[in-house]
């Protein structure tokens, strides 16, 4: 028997919908669609160059320190000019700043919220969800508000405010904090760690790393109360009796640009190469080295004026472009054919790629979640672990570079830069994953302005060649225990992070017509 579900999702940024088709109790296909055209890349064409600082940044509410680090890295290629060390650091921190609130308040305001659904009401866990984790009344939700809306402190005394700063310039940051505001932001970082010790894991963040095998996860787990009590305790255990473990597998394929370059003389340690958090791509184990001129976005699906034949002197890219070739011209089909969403989509080497926290982590080769994809695969369970625990590898380092850039003489910015024309690209770990900006200047004007977000990598649409997205393809197999209540997808697709808010929908997949309406 088929049934086609609307199912609103809430608690995301952006307007989204997911149309899915359900035969026998499970999901067996599913579409992506993004109903609102960003269009702040058209609004940019013909601007001055420093403009994408200003503009890029308003792209995005949650992680508009991301985009401004991205359009500021494309100005530093532009101008051939290297970053002041002090200014890769005060970068770097902010990103990783956004990146952990993002991160506390997506696990625990957001996903964790669904343990508390009455669908699972029947689980023998389920009254301790609801103390934990039930809207603006939850010990665990309210504790979480607490600390998080301290780390926008930290942009704020670098950058002057958050969201939508400015401070990011060509060369490095407009200036730097005081010794006291210094102190302040680091006494933040120490805080957010004693939350991650004392209430998110439930041991020290050194113990946490010490995890190299799904094996002695489990051996974690059982090793103290503590750890079985800790939210990511807590997250495990409820989602190994809930089914997360077993289902959102999707590609695997994981994509990261790569982040947080390390300044020479710094005591942090890069992890791969010059970067704390490696770029590449995870195929099997196999970590690749990434190439960027791989990337091209396909509009076979997507509601723009399809490409015509491949720019004179390219190679053929199966029907997409890269971005520094790509065009935006809007066609607003309707339901006249096979487009059916706003978000183009993003190939690398012509497949999807999963981006995010456990991308990052299997392009770290991370033991643990290595060894757990093996093992398991990539559930929602294991790609949301991986978002909860992702403040482990960053706050030492946060620490460690305000702690020299309060120390340590050294400049903000380079001196004298000059953005002439050229071409430049900023690429970036942003909370949801890789992010890249592609500018190309001429006569002191931006020309063309391109950006590949990580949903747009997640929550792409199918490809020239028919392929799925990411998140479409982890819905497929994703058991409906209720249709009158079918809160498995929203696991799966919030597992994701789906950077749109208000709703999601799921419609018929055969007329587009809404069939039955839950909430989840």
């Amino acid at each position: 028997m088929k049934l086609s579900l609307e199912v609103p999702l809430n608690r995301v940024e952006g307007d989204l919908e997911i149309r899915v088709e359900v035969e026998d109790g499970v999901v067996v296909d599913a579409w992506s669609t993004a109903p609102q055209f960003r269009g702040l890349e058209s609004v940019l064409r013909g601007r001055g160059a420093k403009d994408g600082l200003v503009i890029g940044p308003r792209i995005c509410g949650l992680c508009s320190s991301a985009h401004l680090f991205t359009a500021a890295a494309a100005l530093d290629e532009i101008a051939k000019v290297p970053v002041a060390p002090h200014g890769l650091r005060a970068r770097n921190v902010a990103l990783m700043a956004e990146n952990i609130q993002n991160d506390l308040r997506h696990g625990f305001l957001m996903y964790l919220v669904d343990f508390t659904s009455p669908a699972h009401a029947r689980r023998s866990l389920y009254e301790e969800a609801v103390r934990r984790h039930r809207p603006f009344a939850g010990e665990s939700w309210l504790a979480t508000l607490r600390t998080s809306k301290l780390l926008p402190e930290v942009i704020a005394i670098l950058g002057g405010q958050w969201p939508h700063s400015s401070f990011m310039v060509p060369g490095g940051v407009a200036s730097l904090p005081s010794p006291t505001d210094l102190a302040r932001a680091r006494q933040i970082v120490t805080l957010t760690r004693r939350f991650y010790e004392g209430r998110v894991l439930g041991c020290s963040i050194e113990r946490w790393r010490s995890l190299r095998s799904a094996a002695e996860l489990d051996a974690w787990l059982d090793e103290r109360p503590e750890h079985r009590d800790s939210e990511v305790g807590f997250f495990i255990r409820f989602s190994r009796d809930a089914g997360l473990d077993r289902m959102g597998r999707g590609t695997s394929r994981y994509l990261s640009f790569g982040a947080h370059e390390v300044p020479e003389g710094s005591t942090v340690r890069a992890t791969d190469g010059d970067h704390l958090v490696p770029a590449g791509l995870a195929i099997d184990g196999e970590v690749r080295a990434l190439d960027a001129g791989r990337i091209a976005e396909h509009v076979a699906s997507s509601w723009y004026v399809d490409y015509a034949a491949e720019p004179e002197g390219r190679s053929p890219r199966d029907g997409g472009r890269h971005p520094l070739e790509g065009e935006t011209r809007p066609y607003a089909s309707g339901r006249e054919g096979k487009k059916y969403s706003w978000v183009k989509a993003p190939r690398y080497d012509g497949e999807p790629a999963e981006v995010g926290p456990l991308a990052q982590a299997m392009v770290a080769r991370d033991p643990l979640f290595v060894d757990l994809v093996r093992r398991d695969g990539a559930s929602a369970m294991v790609r949301e672990l991986a978002r909860l625990v992702r403040g482990t590898t960053l706050l030492s380092a946060m620490d460690a570079w305000l702690a020299e850039i309060a120390t340590q003489p050294g400049r903000s910015c380079t001196p004298d830069v000059v953005v002439g024309d050229g071409i430049g690209s900023g690429l970036a770990e942003a909370a949801r994953g890789a992010l890249g900006h592609w500018v190309v200047v001429e006569n002191e004007r931006i020309v063309r302005y391109q950006v590949i977000t990580p949903t747009a990598w997640n929550g792409s649409p199918r490809c020239s060649a028919g392929r799925r997205g990411p998140w479409e393809e982890a819905l497929v197999g994703t058991p409906i225990e209720d249709p009158e209540d079918p809160v498995a997808i929203g696991h799966v697709v919030r597992s994701f992070d789906p950077c749109q808010s208000c709703t999601v929908h799921a419609v018929d997949a055969r007329t587009g017509e809404p069939q039955r309406r839950f909430r989840v």
